[in-house]
């Protein structure tokens, strides 16, 4: 089995830093800020984590903006394996998604975002050191697909959105299978993550306002648990047996954010 993170990082609010975290944080700026490209898909994780100074300072600034402006608290962080990578899986309310997600992890995220965005001046060159992978909706996905593979063997999290959109109503959208793939290819864990109050904060068309955000990292699904449906070809029911889990994340999230459960209750 593999090793978890702390226990103790359960509810605290995402703004808590430990005090070994502000030192590596004040350490990092001496570091080299233009890191290479490549170096999520060619290097180890540390290295890659360490040397990133955009991916570090983004999280400290949005771990503060999210906590003071949408009082965003996330918890189950400890359940993720700390020995290897895992593939999260997570409903999709808003463009805040992704970095809902990373924000309160202590590891990188990689999600997809269409190619035409790594054209945009900055917002490309930020998403190149935040880790997100390029995919044009037009061509095959064999490319990115081999990349995030290659990254969850490498010890990377990786992060989709199956409902392949965001949700028009706040509810939980039909899973498109496309991720199957990447259960398929990498036979690592899988974590269901639910995200409530986004949609609330930042529906579609409107600008983001103020609200209540709570995300909730369920226990990983390891992969001789999900073997069976792998093993008797059962694509639709894997896909079905995964969105109940993130659905009952969804549900702990928001009765968490409704004050409807106590703080350490979890999501299994």
């Amino acid at each position: 089995m593999t090793s978890l993170q702390e226990a103790s990082e359960v509810d605290r609010p995402v703004a808590n830093r430990d005090p070994k975290a502000d030192k590596r944080m004040v350490t990092i700026f001496s570091r080299v800020l233009f890191v290479n490209d490549t170096s999520a898909s060619t290097g180890s994780l540390p290295d890659a984590f360490r040397r990133n100074l955009a991916w570090s300072v983004c999280q400290f600034v949005l771990r503060w903006f999210f906590a003071l402006f949408v009082g965003f608290r996330a918890r189950g962080m400890q359940r993720l394996p700390a020995g290897s990578g895992a593939l999260l899986v997570v409903n999709h309310q808003s463009n805040f998604d992704p970095l809902l997600v990373g924000v309160p992890l202590q590891r990188p995220v990689s999600f997809m975002a269409r190619s035409t965005l790594f054209s945009i001046p900055f917002v490309g060159w930020i998403l190149r050191k935040t880790y997100v992978v390029p995919i044009d909706r037009e061509a095959a996905r064999a490319g990115p697909i081999r990349e995030l593979v290659a990254r969850l063997e490498r010890g990377f999290l990786v992060g989709i959105f199956p409902e392949g959109t965001r949700t028009h109503d706040g509810k939980l959208g039909e899973f498109k299978p496309g991720f199957i793939a990447l259960v398929r290819r990498s036979r690592l864990p899988i974590v269901a993550v639910g995200i409530a109050g986004a949609f609330e904060s930042y529906p579609r068309g409107h600008l983001p306002r103020p609200g209540r955000i709570r995300v909730v990292f369920g226990t990983p699904w390891q992969p001789e648990e999900y073997a069976e449906y792998c093993q008797r070809g059962s694509e639709a029911e894997l896909v079905a047996a995964v969105r109940h889990r993130v659905q009952d994340c969804i549900d702990e999230a928001t009765a968490w954010r409704e004050g409807r459960v106590v703080e350490t209750e979890s999501c299994d």
